[in-house]
């Protein structure tokens, strides 16, 4: 008689993957890689000087972001695919995406103290954000990040249209770099539970926000802003609500109630 099969095994023994499924999913694979080249039309954008552009292509490469997983898990990669380490892959295009490129925007477009100052302020979002994607508890098994997620694109989104002075742009890389470090859950949109939908559809009208201000920029419309920067208030906001009441109802360590020792016992 042979070694029983476990759980696992089983389920892989189950579950066949068709080449139109295999197909699939390294198409999906070249999909999430392709935000590797939007990084460098982003820095290309960026040594132009055509911040608006490599605005865009950051929006191209969050739209990319917030969807390949969604899709991975529909088409099982991690089954059809199970040499592939798409994890990997998408940390990689992440840091290109969301730290390095929107950094070098920052920095070729003046948009930072000059001189030293710059560029330490122009380090502190790269050394911060290499330290994160290398944790690993940066992602909760709960689906939550731990820590400032590294939304620098996000950052230099408000920076350009809103037309922020360098040194409050500077203030700001500070304050978030410091955040990274900082143990609060914010939300996963794609994955945490806690009001799922919810979030999936104020995430998508706050893109719709961004491609609106592009549109309208350098004159964005102060209602289009006011909606913007609500979604972040709701982000943060709900993000440090749910870090703060996790912790209050930690379950604390019982205590035995005080009894009469039974006869016999010391």
């Amino acid at each position: 008689m042979g070694v029983p099969l476990t759980t696992h095994e089983v389920a892989h023994e189950t579950f066949a993957p068709s080449r139109r499924l295999r197909l699939a999913g390294l198409a999906l694979h070249a999909y999430t890689a392709s935000g590797s080249v939007l990084a460098l039309l982003i820095v290309v954008a960026a040594m132009d000087g055509d911040a608006i552009r490599a605005l865009w292509l950051m929006l191209a490469a969050l739209v990319i972001d917030g969807t390949d997983g969604m899709l991975a898990r529909r088409l099982r990669v991690g089954e059809t695919i199970p040499w592939f380490d798409g994890a990997r892959l998408d940390d990689i295009v992440d840091y290109l995406t969301y730290a390095f490129a929107p950094v070098v925007l920052l920095w070729t477009g003046d948009y930072l103290p000059a001189g030293w100052v710059g560029a330490a302020l122009a380090a502190l979002p790269l050394l911060a954000s290499s330290y994160q994607f290398c944790r690993v508890d940066a992602k909760t098994a709960d689906h939550f990040f731990l820590g400032f997620p590294s939304y620098w694109n996000v950052v230099v989104f408000y920076v350009v249209v809103l037309g922020l002075a360098p040194v409050v742009a500077g203030v700001i890389l500070v304050a978030c770099a410091v955040l990274v470090f900082v143990p609060v859950r914010y939300l996963y949109p794609s994955r945490t539970k806690v009001f799922r939908r919810t979030n999936l559809a104020l995430t998508a009208i706050w893109l719709v926000a961004y491609a609106v201000l592009l549109v309208q920029f350098p004159d964005p419309h102060p209602a289009v802003v006011a909606l913007s920067l609500l979604y972040l208030v709701y982000y943060g906001g709900l993000s440090v609500y749910l870090t703060a009441t996790r912790v209050v109802r930690r379950p604390r360590r019982t205590r035995r109630p005080v009894e009469t020792a039974p006869a016999g016992r010391d």
